[in-house]
Formats: C-alpha cells, sequence, structure tokens
C-alpha cells in the first residue's frame, strides 16, 4: 500500500469523522468532547506546571488547567491508554494544531507572539502550527511520540498542509547552560531564508553562543527533547533566536518542516514500529 493510500485510510476528514491509531494498549485520535479537551488542558497542567516549574496565574492555579483562547479553535491529537479505560484518566499524550482559518478567528498565530511570521503569512501554501505537546512521564518512551508523529503526518495529508511550524521548548531559562544544544541547532538545522522565523527583537536571544567545532554533536543531539528530534530526523530546521520564556521556565526555539518530509519520510523512519 502507498503511502497516501495509508494515510487517507488511516484518518478522515474531520467534518465526516475520525477513526483512531493504534499502536497495542495506545491510541491516537482527535478530540471530539469537551471532556477530552478538558483532560488534555489537565495533562498540560500537570507537566508544564506541576513538573516542569510554569508559574500558574491565580486563574490557571485554581483550575488546574493550562488553556488559552486557542484551544477552542484548534484540533487536540490525543494519545490515550486503553487499559487505564475510556474516560480522561486514559489521556496520557497530547499535541494541538492550529489551522489558518483558525489562528484568523483568534487574530494571530500562538507562534507570533515571539516571532516575526511574516513569512509565513506570505507563503503560498497551507501552513499548520504545532505546539502544546506533551506527554505524562510514564509514557516518554518511544511508543508515544511515534504516534503522534503519526497522526500528524495523516493530517496534514488530509488537510493539505504544505508547512508546518511552531515553538519548541528546552527545559531551563539560562542560555549559557543552554549555549551546546542552542549553538548546534543553528549551525546545523537553520531554516532556509524564505521560510526562516526571527525572533521578535525584543525577545531575541542570540543561538550562536560557543564555537560549533567545540561541541559534540552526537551527545547535543541525544540529549535534545524528543519533540526537537523528531523535528530534524525528518529533515526539519530552526529559526534565528531562540526566545526565553519565564512563566514556562523553558528557552524557545522555532521549528518547522515541510509536510512532504513527514508525509514521504515518517513511514521509513518511524512506521514499520506501528504497523
Amino acid at each position: 500500500m502507498s503511502t497516501t493510500d495509508d494515510l487517507s485510510e488511516a484518518l478522515a476528514a474531520r467534518h465526516v469523522g475520525i477513526g483512531e491509531l493504534r499502536a497495542g494498549n495506545l491510541g491516537l485520535r482527535i478530540a471530539r468532547a469537551d471532556w477530552e479537551i478538558d483532560a488534555a488542558q489537565a495533562l498540560r497542567y500537570r507537566v508544564f506546571y506541576e513538573e516542569m516549574g510554569a508559574l500558574p496565574d491565580p486563574v490557571v492555579l485554581a483550575s488546574g488547567r493550562d488553556r488559552d483562547a486557542y484551544d477552542a479553535v484548534a484540533d487536540h491529537l490525543l494519545v490515550v491508554d486503553h487499559d487505564l479505560g475510556d474516560g480522561r484518566e486514559s489521556v496520557v499524550g497530547t499535541y494541538r494544531l492550529i489551522r489558518e482559518s483558525a489562528a484568523k478567528t483568534v487574530g494571530r498565530f500562538y507562534t507570533a507572539g515571539e516571532y516575526d511570521i511574516g513569512v509565513l503569512e506570505r507563503f503560498p501554501g497551507q501552513v499548520l502550527e504545532l505546539g502544546r505537546s506533551c506527554v505524562d512521564s510514564a509514557y516518554r518512551g518511544r511508543a508515544a511520540m511515534q504516534l503522534l508523529w503519526r497522526g500528524i503526518a495523516a493530517y496534514i495529508f488530509i488537510h493539505n498542509i504544505d508547512l508546518m511550524f511552531g515553538c519548541a521548548s528546552l527545559p531551563g531559562t539560562d542560555v549559557d547552560v543552554l549555549a551546546p544544544d542552542l549553538t548546534y541547532l543553528f549551525a546545523n538545522h537553520l531554516a532556509p531564508p524564505a521560510i526562516r522565523l526571527r525572533a521578535l527583537p525584543e525577545r531575541y536571544v542570540d543561538m550562536q553562543r560557543m564555537d560549533p567545532e567545540a561541541i559534540d554533536s552526537r551527545s547535543v543531539l541525544a540529549g535534545l527533547p524528543p519533540l526537537i528530534k523528531g523535528y530534524l530526523r525528518l529533515g526539519g530546521f530552526v529559526g534565528d533566536g531562540a526566545v526565553i520564556d519565564h512563566q514556562f521556565n523553558t528557552t524557545d526555539v522555532a521549528v518547522g518542516g515541510q509536510s512532504d518530509l513527514v508525509t514521504d519520510k515518517y513511514y521509513r523512519h518511524f512506521g514499520r514500529d506501528l504497523r
């Protein structure tokens, strides 16, 4: 079966219903019910605020939910563990997908708060913003991330996406500690100028922080967060400049990739373990 046939049969377009991708006890689907989105927001709170040290405002703290205006217009990929039942306790991973039409209802893409995305606004094809990715600590092995990427591949095929982008986070806000990671990404995976996002001037942090020749590239690559490694394995790229996010206790980099890199390469890299 071809990649195109595999993807088209894996998921139906959202307006005619959606199936579920399976990998053993894990499944992946798009949230359709309010309780599913609430469960994703609760998972995000546990990971971002309780585990990673993000600073909640009073509303977030009281609710125990990470939520914003984009949640209402986004599609939410969910990884569920069927061994945990069929309720909110089964949601163990999530990824938020925002198409251009959805972003317009809010007024802008989320990434525009950190990066100049003018090159994407002039891009002739369809773009998709990916964000708010997290996986429960007990599920951070290979299977959950593979399943998320498999779902993304299907989604971008169904919706004719040409380019995906978003912000990915490195833990912590000390750019000296993160110097090898930032320098490696800039030196080896900088986006081509035509689609290169640049951090907003007031938030720009230079990523070239040391001599690239002094970096143990293999060690740095192995230690990068799984989300960033996933982009790089598929031929993805990073933007110019990092952004410190003190609220979430992270240092962000813009990431992106052409959609055909996912649909054409994903199954070669990961898919054989999920069939």
